[in-house]
């Protein structure tokens, strides 16, 4: 895979297809860390001559224009993170508007162009609506930079179809990316352990088939959890629930069992009378859920032992809050697992938006981790071992 290091962009117009998909609120951005992910790669662009047209989706509008899901602020964020440097925001993705803005764009300069999933064909199905889409985004620049990690996982028209149309390369993020995720998969330091929450045990069926055969110890939280207790014949009371998914979480255990994986459930729950900061809960054994209560935060004495289970570890992959971490009362779990990446000695990866958003909404120093990925999904398709169309698209 060649980086954007192998590539002479002096003069050059370089569309960089980056994932700029960050949370928002009432039109505000909550979190940037995906725009100050891109920005050593655009950065770099600039610095080596180029005329730099950055691409990205934002949320899904479903081909159709969505103004609350507008670029509008992310590139008002980009122009401030880049100091200096005119960040103008095309008023389409193809049309009159981004043509023009990008046969006019000088080098040193930066074009956003607007959400590509306004277009309809950036997420096609069809090869040929979606290749016919690619061209006039391929038509905007001389080459192509892949840097939106957390699209790769994608068949669209921004990832896997243009860069066969321009001579490309991969960004800095992507190759990073890739470079932590060999760590995970090859020549892995052991003990490997693997911390995974979330709410649904469907999203990690995958991840969690594939890591029983790499993985250690694997740790279970978040709203995934419940399942894998009333697996084991428990009450869960009103906690999220998948009981379609039992049987495979009881085929789960006995494969851990008899491969020798440790499958690490929490001893103690945070329950609670309603999903809300305010609603009355306490902690309660992990097999004794009120059934009028749903779990909302693992317990601190799991954290303890999850802290515990990570101390020793030599590699350490966490995707999924171990509870709703947004609220305080139910931030705990997620806090004590955290720092138990922090404490122990290993090669620690925070996987996913979430974990990432907890790790800077908890106040954390993102320094103190190895490396937080921008990818949650695609992350977790790389460790199932999928092959990913973006990075495919980039290997030609």
């Amino acid at each position: 895979m060649k980086t954007v290091d192998d590539l002479d962009v002096r003069g050059k117009k370089v569309l960089v297809r980056s994932d700029l998909n960050v949370p928002l609120k009432d039109g505000a951005i909550t979190d940037d860390g995906r725009i100050r992910a891109a920005l050593p790669t655009i950065r770099g662009l600039l610095e080596a001559g180029a005329a730099v047209i950055v691409c990205s989706h934002l949320g899904r509008p479903k081909g159709e224009v969505v103004p609350g899901l507008s670029l509008k602020p992310v590139a008002a964020r980009l122009g401030e993170l880049l100091e200096g440097t005119e960040v103008v925001l095309a008023g389409d993705v193809v049309g009159d508007d981004a043509v023009r803005r990008a046969g006019e764009l000088e080098p040193g300069r930066v074009l956003v162009l607007e959400n590509l999933r306004f277009e309809a064909a950036e997420t096609a199905k069809d090869d040929a609506e979606r290749g016919a889409f690619a061209g006039k985004l391929a038509g905007l620049a001389d080459l192509y930079v892949g840097d939106g990690f957390g699209a790769v996982h994608r068949k669209h028209a921004s990832v896997y179809d243009v860069p066969q149309r321009l001579p490309h390369a991969a960004g800095g993020l992507i190759a990073t990316e890739v470079d932590v995720l060999k760590k995970l998969t090859t020549d892995v330091a052991r003990p490997y352990a693997v911390v995974l929450g979330g709410s649904k045990v469907s999203d990690k069926l995958g991840v969690i088939d594939n890591l029983l055969e790499t993985a250690d110890r694997i740790l279970i939280g978040g709203g995934m959890v419940f399942t894998f207790l009333k697996a084991q014949g428990h009450e869960v009371g009103k906690s999220l629930l998948e009981e379609d998914q039992i049987p495979v979480v009881l085929d789960y255990l006995d494969r851990a069992e008899k491969r020798g994986v440790e499958f690490v459930l929490p001893t103690d729950i945070v329950a609670a009378a309603a999903f809300a900061a305010d609603a009355d809960h306490d902690v309660v054994k992990a097999d004794a859920i009120p059934a009028d209560r749903l779990g909302l935060d693992i317990g601190p004495d799991s954290g303890a032992l999850f802290a515990h289970k990570l101390a020793d570890a030599k590699t350490i992959f966490w995707n999924g809050p171990m509870g709703v971490f947004e609220m305080r009362p139910y931030a705990g779990g997620t806090r004590a697992v955290a720092q138990g990446l922090i404490d122990s000695d290993a090669f620690t990866v925070v996987g996913g938006g979430d974990s990432a958003a907890a790790v800077r909404t908890l106040g954390f120093d993102e320094g103190a981790f190895s490396h937080i990925s921008t990818g949650g999904g695609a992350s977790l398709e790389y460790l199932e071992g999928k092959t990913l169309p973006g990075l495919e698209a980039l290997e030609d």
